[in-house]
């Protein structure tokens, strides 16, 4: 995790000496190359949720160290990062050693997102980019960005409809479960209509809102879901409302 603003990139390796794969290589990558170094594993693959500087920033950096390590995103998002291999859609299975990966199309956040399902003897993580944080969820407002439906979408006709214990590796701050979100996840708990909407008027970039959610974020601020007068939603950083209060 890099401590300025709580990106991960992640080394997923079967074994010691054995098969691996990076997924996403936010700066620094120093830690993560002493890490492959000391476990003694060379990545094959480099795979990208998205096309952010704070989720590719270090590529270069890893490419120089792995020139053979090819680096897979979305075809959407293929042109809008450099040292891009190729190309990887939902639908296709990546076997590396004896882990399993499967790219999952989870846009909101950004039009080309990607979650990386990942199965290894039994046990499953999914690696969801700025798509599904603990407790919060990605913003729609970043360069890219889709739409709140697609994200929505992409969380609740995609990721909740894993498996409950499959762990959530996030491209931010701290690892959570499906089951948790399922059920602790502020949005979540709106979608699914455990919790009611809030009504509450304010001012969001800048223009008329109602503030459907005010939810804590990965960095401790806050992420909102907002309405407009149109009856279109958005999800932005809590720093651009102003409440009525």
């Amino acid at each position: 995790m890099n401590g300025a603003d709580f990106s991960n990139c992640y080394l997923v390796a079967d074994l010691p000496g054995g098969a691996a794969v990076v997924i996403d290589a936010g700066e620094p990558v120093e830690r993560l190359l002493a890490v492959a170094e000391r476990h003694q594993v060379v990545p094959e693959y480099v795979l990208l949720t998205h096309h952010h500087h704070d989720h590719v920033g270090g590529l270069a950096t890893l490419k120089a160290c792995w020139p053979l390590a090819r680096v897979l995103i979305h075809p959407l998002e293929r042109d809008l990062v450099a040292n891009v291999d190729a190309p990887i859609e939902a639908g296709e299975r990546l076997e590396v050693g004896e882990l399993v990966i499967r790219p999952l199309h989870t846009p909101g956040h950004t039009k080309g997102m990607l979650s990386f399902l990942v199965e290894h003897r039994g046990s499953r993580a999914v690696f969801t980019g700025d798509t599904l944080f603990r407790d919060s969820v990605g913003g729609v407002r970043s360069p890219g960005h889709d739409s709140y439906q697609s994200l929505k979408d992409s969380i609740m006709g995609t990721l909740m409809e894993l498996d409950n214990e499959v762990e959530v590796r996030p491209g931010h701050s701290e690892t959570t479960t499906i089951s948790r979100e399922w059920a602790h996840n502020p949005f979540i708990r709106i979608w699914r209509g455990l919790d009611r909407e809030g009504s509450e008027p304010c001012v969001a970039l800048g223009e008329p809102a109602t503030l459907i959610l005010l939810a804590t974020d990965y960095d401790g601020g806050h992420k909102a879901w907002v309405r407009w007068p149109d009856g279109t939603d958005d999800i932005v950083p809590g720093s651009r409302v102003k409440r009525a209060g």
